[in-house]
């Protein structure tokens, strides 16, 4: 068994699909008594927002289902990201397209969709709620909700069992 499984969650910006997805599943891995085993963390693709809190909708969203987000910063995927964490997991084909991009070959394989952990959900993305009203950051906390417990299942399927 490996020590640790690293997850990094990436979206354009970094303050809403990605940190929503990293609080998620670090709650949902702590509820679990996992957390130990995982390092978890967040980025975008781009740095418009390099240092800022999640956006204040989130932040909302989060609270209201018993989630603390606060404490999480935006910032830029670099490189070595890439190389350092076990799975990328994209918000959409955009930023999916992105990270292949920035990533030889032979790390291309841990660059996947984060929505192929909820297969029954019939989404392949993560829409991003930024230019939306509240509803779309409740619609995506409910995606997120469904693919961190399929990533957690996979987790434990194939590396903490």
């Amino acid at each position: 068994m490996k020590q640790k499984v690293s997850v990094l969650f990436v979206c354009m910006g970094n303050i809403c699909r990605s940190p929503t997805a990293h609080a998620v599943f670090r709650k949902l891995s702590e509820d679990e008594g996992l957390a130990q085993h995982l390092v978890i963390d967040s980025a975008g693709t781009h740095a418009y927002h390099v240092g800022n809190p999640p956006d204040t909708r989130s932040m909302q969203t989060a609270v209201k289902r018993g989630i603390e987000m606060a404490d999480l910063r935006a910032r830029k995927v670099d490189f070595s990201d890439l190389i350092e964490f076990d799975y990328v997991l994209a918000m959409d084909a955009d930023n999916h397209q992105n990270l292949i991009q920035m990533a030889p070959r032979d790390l291309q394989s841990k660059i996947r969709l984060f929505m192929e952990f909820a297969p029954d959900y019939g989404h392949d993305y993560v829409p991003d709620p930024y230019y939306g009203g509240p509803d779309g950051f409740e619609s995506v906390f409910d995606m997120v909700e469904a693919a961190s417990r399929g990533l957690l299942t996979h987790i434990k399927q194939n590396h903490l069992i």
